[in-house]
């Protein structure tokens, strides 16, 4: 189980496709839209209210923190992304940085967290679309949701990124909207016309009502809302300029989290009572009909059903893409590091749908067994990424100073006391999902997942050592570098 050797610090010409086959396909204004609009997932407007009801008002302090964590997270991720943008990001990094145990590990749990994910999506897209023409049933609009958006991921890098850049934009209006209403309505203007001032974040029991435990209990609950933040730096190796898609992305994490999370957490938390019924329902509802705003229920589920589709959309994306990275470095079939004529990985594609569709199945026939393994077992993943981002970053740092330290375009804060900070956080919030009776499982199962994984990784490992791969390092790297 060896370190593989130090890795290329390597760069890319400012235009043209990769030389990995890949497309470079995305424009600066799809890149721009995917950064903003990544941070907000249906999560936000359909699973806050669970998070409410747990901390309170002190919610808002659950989602600054692990806003902070992601933004430290980002801020390394970043750096290492700006240095060397490749397909399969952190994953790619930590193979390279950690060994192939490492990288084939993270690789295949994100990607079976996001094929759980297209089951989760495709299936509350189709409960609202049902919702609106029931003599359409429910799987016949997952089946349709699914089929669509994998036809746009085939045609094109470039139709992903211009449906995306649409499904982005609705999220950020809608949200930014949302809190200039709410704002104005605390303040007694219209469309409200009555002042709450911030009663509500002091009554009903105090801003921590359940006690200040609550806070991280929240965190449990919102920690997971915010995965798709690292969606940027994957997309950012097929675009002509990733170098400066991933600054610009990283650079404004801390605004973006700011103002769509704690912003509109802010609004709600101000305006409703925190225990209010309507609020743990659906916070967003509660808010505009609060207001009487009409049709809040259908404005909401136009935003929610965009914000789903959103997410389909980018984890259909960023499964594949993950597969097409482990294709490339011999750690999943050769096939899924092919590309299309359209420069897209279709059997990359076509493999992750595939996953999608038998979880979908599992949610018609064993909702409470199968299926709720599947989301059981990948919900602690983003924890295990962002230690594996934390753990990449203190490697690479050290080898790009003495290699190559003006690719260093983005610094992380600190370093490396910050890192170690952070990383000493998320090991936090895994003891205490270990100690808190309802993270516990999902723990454990992620954990047991993870552990059949990695005992799959070293014993390809060990089988590579001794067939006399292992000395011959690792796969190329993704990128060529400017002269090439």
């Amino acid at each position: 189980m060896g370190v593989t050797p130090p890795p290329q610090v390597t760069g890319r010409p400012s235009s043209g496709d990769a030389p990995d086959g890949l497309q470079a396909g995305l424009k600066n204004r799809h890149l721009s839209m995917i950064a903003i609009g990544g941070v907000i997932g249906a999560g936000l407007f359909v699973g806050s209210g669970a998070g409410i009801a747990a901390a309170g008002p002190g919610i808002l302090l659950s989602y600054a923190l692990t806003g902070l964590l992601v933004v430290l997270v980002m801020r390394m991720l970043g750096e290492m992304a700006a240095a060397d943008p490749v397909s399969g990001s952190f994953s790619t990094y930590a193979d390279r940085s950690l060994g192939r145990w490492a990288g084939f590990t993270i690789g295949w749990l994100y990607w079976f967290f996001w094929a759980v994910v297209l089951a989760v999506e495709a299936t509350a897209a189709a409960g609202i679309l049902t919702g609106w023409v029931p003599a359409i049933p429910q799987w016949a609009w997952a089946l349709l949701v699914m089929l669509v958006l994998t036809g746009t991921n085939l045609v094109s890098v470039g139709s992903f990124g211009e449906f995306e850049f649409w499904f982005a934009g609705i999220k950020v209006v809608s949200i930014i909207a949302f809190i200039v209403i709410g704002l104005l309505a605390v303040f007694g203007l219209p469309p409200g016309g009555n002042a709450s001032g911030m009663s509500n974040l002091t009554g009903h029991g105090g801003f921590l009502p359940n006690g200040p435990g609550a806070i991280l209990s929240g965190m449990l609950l919102v920690v997971f809302s915010f995965m798709g933040s690292e969606i940027v730096t994957l997309a950012a190796a097929e675009s002509p300029d990733p170098v400066l898609a991933v600054r610009k992305a990283v650079n404004s994490v801390i605004w973006r989290i700011a103002l769509f999370y704690i912003g509109s957490i802010f609004v709600i938390v101000t305006l409703l009572p925190w225990d209010s019924k309507a609020v743990a329902a659906s916070p967003y509802v509660a808010v505009l009909d609060s207001l009487d705003i009409p049709g809040a229920g259908t404005i909401m589920d136009i935003v929610v059903l965009t914000a789903v589709l959103s997410c389909l959309n980018s984890g259909l994306y960023t499964a594949s893409r993950m597969a097409f990275s482990l294709g490339r470095r011999g750690d999943a079939p050769k096939a899924f590091a092919t590309v299309n004529k359209g420069g897209v990985p279709a059997v990359a594609i076509w493999a992750s749908v595939a996953f999608g569709f038998v979880a979908v199945f599992f949610n018609y026939i064993a909702k409470d067994t199968v299926f709720q393994f599947l989301l059981n077992s990948s919900g602690a993943v983003a924890l295990f990424v962002w230690l594996v981002i934390c753990f990449s970053q203190l490697r690479m740092r050290r080898r790009i100073e003495e290699e190559a330290p003006e690719r260093l375009t983005v610094r992380m804060w600190l370093y490396p006391y910050l890192t170690w900070a952070t990383i000493a956080l998320i090991l936090f919030v895994v003891g205490y999902m270990l100690y808190d009776t309802e993270g516990r499982k999902q723990m454990l199962l992620s954990v047991l997942v993870a552990a059949l994984v990695l005992a799959v990784a070293l014993v390809r490992q060990r089988s590579r050592n001794a067939s006399g791969e292992a000395a011959a390092g690792p796969a190329a790297p993704d990128v060529a570098g400017p002269g090439s």
